[in-house]
């Protein structure tokens, strides 16, 4: 196991320690529902780095990026980060989910999922791209929640201040408005030497620490699809809902033959959300029944703690649509559901 910087941080304060993409990373300090309600009410801080960086540099980095990724790079300019695919060129079947940070005019931040580092290296190797996988250098550490921002101001105001999907360096630091919560907040690129320091400093400053089971059930509410369940092998971008990542206008680029295709016949099932009656939790595989009949399965689900119930993901087949009633069997039992467009909690 690949340990954070902030592996004797997460100790000193009683986390449980959990194995994560071939990481030991925290799931917990006090308890999942505490720290998601800390995220929800307040402002919390979460060690990310078992997140992947791979830097990508040089002329060709851009079109090499352009070729390789879903998304139109054209839409957005240096000092800007973008949501994007790399998927399978045979039957596009999402490799991973990754946002890019534009950090400079030729220096770009790939940034995929914890087990997928080394396939997205072999991937931009096939390019001929210059990369160095820079994951061993740093800490990430995501500061979000409605008061993190006037948090992080106590120690290190000019990052507080990077807009929503802005990239921007200050001093050692690389600041991007992204998080993975559906709360605002940044998340921040530090040097390994330096983490220690700078998680105390957040702490200190009133943001709460929480680990990756709140992170998770933060992400459910928000209706955000994580890899090897909403997406990875069988599911494409068009059937999880995400179609707008794909830069149609573009011109050529890995997968796209195969998305046009699945575009034309029309997808085979369709990404949705469930409001599940109860408190009982509807876990990855029950399935769900319309009049009795099959119409898909569940991909993530979980108690809500902001809602009081139980959510869930489902592929489900494409007739299947919000404001329909199913049932979804746990176990035996068949608790009654309806089908909704996520996000399940809306953040004004």
């Amino acid at each position: 196991m690949r340990l954070s910087p902030l592996d004797a941080q997460h100790r000193a304060r009683g986390a449980r320690m959990v194995p994560f993409g071939g990481w030991e990373m925290p799931l917990q300090y006090t308890g999942v529902l505490e720290e998601h309600r800390a995220c929800r009410e307040h402002g919390v801080v979460f060690d990310v780095s078992h997140l992947g960086t791979i830097e990508c540099g040089g002329a060709d980095a851009f079109p090499a990026l352009q070729w390789l990724l879903t998304n139109d790079l054209r839409k957005i300019t240096p000092g800007h980060a973008q949501y994007t695919h790399l998927v399978d060129p045979d039957d596009a079947h999402v490799v991973d989910d990754i946002i890019v940070w534009w950090v400079e005019d030729a220096r770009f931040f790939v940034m995929p999922n914890a087990s997928n580092t080394q396939p997205i290296i072999d991937a931009f190797s096939e390019r001929g791209v210059a990369l160095t996988d820079i994951t061993g250098t740093r800490a990430i550490l995501a500061v979000q929640g409605p008061e993190a921002r006037a948090l992080l101001a106590k120690v290190e105001p000019e990052a507080a201040e990077v807009p929503r999907f802005a990239v921007k360096r200050i001093g050692d630091l690389i600041v991007a408005g992204t998080g993975y919560t559906g709360e605002d907040g940044v998340e921040l690129h530090v040097p390994a030497a330096d983490a220690p320091k700078m998680w105390d400093a957040l702490c200190d400053a009133g943001l709460v620490p929480a680990g990756l089971g709140a992170r998770d059930t933060l992400r459910l509410e928000a209706g955000l699809p994580l890899h090897g369940h909403e997406l990875g092998p069988g599911v494409t971008p068009l059937q999880a809902g995400l179609g707008w990542v794909v830069g149609w206008e573009k011109g050529d680029f890995r997968g796209r033959a195969a998305l046009q295709a699945e575009r034309e016949r029309g997808i085979a099932r369709r990404m949705r959300g469930l409001q599940i009656a109860g408190r009982r939790p509807a876990r990855e595989g029950a399935r769900v029944l319309r009049d009795g009949t099959d119409v898909g399965g569940v991909t993530s689900g979980n108690f809500s703690p902001s809602l009081g119930h139980a959510i869930a993901l489902a592929l489900l087949h494409p007739e299947i649509a919000p404001g329909d009633d199913v049932q979804v069997d746990v176990r035996g039992q068949r608790l009654d559901a309806q089908v909704v467009k996520p996000p399940f909690v809306v953040k004004r």
